[in-house]
């Protein structure tokens, strides 16, 4: 659901009432398509945010999920915690602080706070192995950043072929993104798009979901190989202008 207009966010009312239409939706998806059907998957949604959990037996099944659940209209973005053929996924809260999107997730940041597994200075690139992790939460730190960039990029090498980056950040139109004055950056859907296809970079992504709230933009997005396949224009033409 790309925002396009000037008026505020949904009322937490309306939200309320969408979550709980977009959950029964995609659970009756789950139970009756014969594409997902017999996959040990639930969801539920929170901000319109769909949080899958359960098991698949491989990530095609996993990606056809996320694909599937993404087409309901008013879906911003795909977070997921299933088991891919028994293996728990290995995900980091980048710029954690004291908040993780998940209690399990491994808390990265430069400062110790409840939060924090692992301290390290993100301006300095992320202390793991190349492939090494399955999803990593860019939530409320690309806005924080000159140049958010290197550490997107640092975020393409220690994801797995299959792993997902997903990126939350105020919308640059809603008055939070300028109320704080730690903010450097402004980001919008469109900035989204300009990271998956940067002019002059190697690096590129693949981008499974894209979508703005009248206050925050989501961007799920899956890294891409030297000869893995791009995105169309229908594929893009869902998300972005």
């Amino acid at each position: 659901m790309t925002w396009n207009g000037g008026a505020a966010p949904y009322g937490r009312r309306r939200m309320a009432a969408l979550d709980r239409q977009l959950t029964e939706a995609a659970r009756d998806l789950l139970a009756h398509d014969d594409r997902l059907c017999g996959l040990a998957v639930d969801v539920r949604f929170d901000g319109a945010v769909a949080h899958l959990t359960g098991d698949v037996p491989d990530g095609k099944a996993l990606l056809l999920v996320r694909r599937l659940i993404g087409r309901l209209d008013g879906v911003l973005a795909v977070w997921s915690r299933v088991r891919v053929g028994g293996r728990a996924p290995v995900v980091l809260d980048i710029g954690s602080g004291d908040i993780k999107q998940y209690p399990d997730n491994l808390g990265v940041d430069l400062r110790p706070a409840s939060g924090v597994d692992v301290r390290a200075n993100l301006a300095h690139g992320l202390p793991f192995a190349d492939a090494c992790v399955d999803v990593i939460f860019a939530v409320h730190i690309l806005e924080h950043l000159i140049d958010f960039l290197p550490l997107v990029d640092e975020c393409h090498r220690v994801l797995r072929p299959d792993g997902v980056l997903h990126i939350l950040s105020p919308w640059w139109r809603y008055v939070n993104a300028v109320a704080d004055p730690t903010h450097v950056r402004l980001l919008d859907v469109q900035t989204i798009k300009g990271i998956a296809e940067r002019p002059g970079s190697s690096l590129r992504w693949y981008p499974l979901h894209a979508g703005c709230d009248g206050a925050s933009i989501f961007g799920d997005l899956t890294p891409l190989g030297e000869h893995d396949e791009r995105p169309d224009e229908v594929h893009l033409a869902r998300f972005f202008e």
